[in-house]
C-alpha cells in the first residue's frame, strides 16, 4: 500500500511539473505554477517561510518523502533505476553512507550561494536540473509532436493546434542537460539513488530532518530470516541487514524494501530506536489503518503546501506576430528581465532552472553562456521584443530572482537603452526612408530628424530620448538593417524607474 501511494503520488507531480516546463502557451501556469513554487531550494531562495515550513514538518513527520514523491530530479532516478531493475533484478548493496562527500558538496553549495557563483549552484540544485533537462531534451520533443499535429489540423482549416519554431537557445545549456541526463541514467540505473544521498545538497539538508522523522521504515528482526532481499532492492543503500539498521538519513521512504519482503519482517510505523520492534513496545497499529491515517495526512500536508504557495496567475496575451531571426549581439553589459531589479539581484537568486526561458512567449529570453552566470536568463531581441503587456517571465519564477510585476509597473521599468549606429542605419548609409524603429516604439522615445533639413520630405534618422526608454527591445527588433540591427539595446547593471 505504501509504494502504490508513493508511486501514484510522485507520477502525478512528475507529469504536471513536466508538462508545466513543456507548455508554451502559458495555461498550465494558472493552474500549476504552484508545483515550483514548492521546490526546496527555490523556496529557501525566494525567503517562502511558509513552504519551506511545511516541507520541513512533512520530513519530520514522514521522512525524506519530498525527495521520492515532490522532487522531479528524484522521480526521474526512479524511473532509470525502474529501467535498471528491468534488465537485472535484485541488484543493489548496502554501502556506508559517505558522509565527508555529502557534507563537502553542501558546504561549497552554501559557499557558491554565498559568494554568487550562480554556475556552481545552477549545477548543483537538483529542481532546476530537472528543469534544464526538460525544457532542453524533451522540449523538442514536445514540440515537434505539437507541429505535427498542427501541421494536420491546417489541413482541416482548424487553428487547435498552431507551429512553433523549434529552437536550441543555448548551446551550453544544451550540452550540461544532456550530460545531466547521461550520468543521472548510468548511476541511476546501475546504483539507484548514488546521486541523491552523495552529491544532491537538499537530499543531504532532508536527510539530517529524516533522522527525526516519526514515522519510519523498521525492520523486525525477530520476524527477519536476512534473506536480504530488502537490501538487494533498497535504490538507497541504506538497508544493513546484518544489524538490521537503516540509515535514515538516505531512506526516501519508497516502499520497495516492504513489497519485497515475504515475512512481513518490514513496515512503515512510528520508530524511535532502530531494535525496538513494534510488538514489543506495545504498539498494535493495524498496517491498513496506519496506511490510510498516513496518506490523509500527507495529502493534507501537500495541499495545505499548494494553497499556501499558488500565486495569483493570470493568462497572458497569446497572439504574437512571425519571429524573423537575427544575429545575436555581444553587448557590454547584459539585460536581464524586468523584475530581476539589476544583475545583482537576479545573478544571486536565480539556479537556472529555465522555467522563465520556456515561458517566454516573445523568444526574447535565453540562458547565459558565461562561465559565472552560466543558464540564467538573458534577454536577446533578434527573435522578438519584450513586450510591455507581457509579464509571464515575474509570474513562473520561483526564487524570486525575477519578482512579480504588473504590467504598469513594467511599462515604467527601465532595463537598458537604445543605442543607434550611424552607420548601419539605412537612410544614412543608403539614402532611403526607413522609420521602423520610431513606428515601433511603445514609449515614443524615438524621434526622426531630417538628415537634411533644406530637404523636403528626406530621409530622416533616429534619435533616442534615453530618459523615457525602457530597454524592451522592439526597436531593434524590426530594425531592417542585418546582419546587425543599427539600432540595439544595451543592458543596465541597476534597472531604473522612470
Amino acid at each position: 500500500m505504501l509504494r502504490r501511494i508513493r508511486v501514484t503520488l510522485a507520477s502525478v507531480f512528475f507529469i504536471l511539473i513536466t508538462l508545466l516546463f513543456l507548455d508554451f502557451t502559458g495555461v498550465l501556469h494558472h493552474y500549476l505554477g504552484w508545483m515550483a513554487k514548492i521546490q526546496f531550494l527555490p523556496a529557501v531562495l525566494a525567503l517562502n517561510f511558509a513552504v519551506i515550513a511545511i516541507l520541513a514538518v512533512l520530513t519530520v513527520l514522514f521522512g525524506r518523502i519530498y525527495c521520492s514523491v515532490i522532487c522531479p530530479l528524484g522521480v526521474l532516478q526512479d524511473v532509470f533505476g525502474w529501467m535498471g531493475k528491468k534488465a537485472k533484478k535484485n541488484r543493489y548493496t548496502y554501502s556506508k553512507a559517505n558522509h565527508w562527500l555529502r557534507y563537502t558538496v553542501l558546504a561549497v553549495f552554501a559557499a557558491a550561494l554565498i559568494f554568487g557563483i550562480a554556475s556552481l549552484v545552477a549545477l548543483l540544485a537538483p529542481y532546476s536540473a530537472y528543469g534544464r533537462i526538460a525544457n532542453n531534451l524533451f522540449s523538442p520533443i514536445y514540440l515537434w509532436g505539437n507541429n505535427v499535429l498542427a501541421w494536420f489540423a491546417e489541413r482541416y482549416d482548424s487553428y487547435t493546434f498552431y507551429h512553433k519554431d523549434v529552437l536550441i537557445k543555448s548551446a551550453a545549456t544544451f550540452a550540461v542537460a544532456a550530460v545531466t541526463f547521461v550520468v543521472l541514467l548510468v548511476l541511476a540505473w546501475r546504483n539507484g539513488r548514488t546521486y541523491c544521498n552523495n552529491i544532491c545538497p537538499v537530499g543531504t539538508v532532508l536527510g539530517a530532518l529524516s533522522r527525526i522523522s516519526v514515522f519510519k521504515v523498521a525492520i523486525d528482526k525477530n520476524k527477519c530470516v536476512n534473506c536480504n532481499l530488502c537490501v538487494k532492492n533498497c535504490k538507497a543503500s541504506c538497508i544493513d541487514i546484518k544489524n538490521h539498521r537503516i540509515d535514515y538519513s538516505r531512506c526516501v521512504v519508497c516502499g520497495d524494501c516492504i513489497s519485497k519482503c515475504k515475512k512481513d519482517a518490514i513496515s512503515y510505523t512510528v520508530k524511535r530506536t532502530p531494535e525496538v520492534s513494534p510488538e514489543k513496545s506495545g504498539q498494535n497499529i493495524s498496517e491498513g489503518g496506519l496506511q490510510r491515517r498516513r496518506f490523509i495526512a500527507t495529502a493534507s500536508v501537500v495541499a495545505a503546501g499548494a494553497a499556501v504557495a499558488k500565486a495569483q496567475d493570470k493568462l497572458t496575451d497569446g497572439g504574437l506576430e512571425p519571429i524573423v531571426p537575427k544575429q545575436v549581439l555581444k553587448r557590454q553589459t547584459e539585460i536581464v528581465p524586468p523584475g530581476a531589479m539589476g544583475l545583482a539581484n537576479l545573478t544571486s537568486r536565480c539556479t537556472g532552472c529555465q522555467l522563465c526561458v520556456s515561458e517566454c512567449p516573445n523568444n526574447v529570453l535565453r540562458p547565459s553562456s558565461d562561465l559565472m552566470t552560466l543558464m540564467q536568463p538573458r534577454s536577446s531581441y533578434e527573435r522578438g521584443f519584450c513586450r510591455p503587456e507581457c509579464t509571464r517571465c515575474s509570474e513562473v519564477c520561483p526564487t524570486g530572482a525575477i519578482k512579480k510585476i504588473t504590467q504598469a509597473e513594467k511599462s515604467s521599468i527601465q532595463i537598458g537603452h537604445a543605442v543607434w549606429d550611424a552607420g548601419l542605419c539605412l537612410p544614412m548609409a543608403d539614402g532611403v526612408h526607413c522609420g521602423n524603429c520610431s513606428r515601433h516604439c511603445p514609449t515614443g522615445a524615438i524621434t526622426m530628424v531630417d538628415v537634411d533639413p533644406d530637404e523636403e520630405n528626406g530621409p530622416q534618422f533616429p534619435v533616442v530620448d534615453e530618459n523615457i526608454c525602457i530597454g524592451c527591445g522592439a526597436c531593434e527588433y524590426v530594425c531592417p538593417a542585418r546582419p546587425i540591427s543599427a539600432i540595439y539595446v544595451e543592458g543596465h547593471q541597476q534597472h531604473k524607474l522612470i
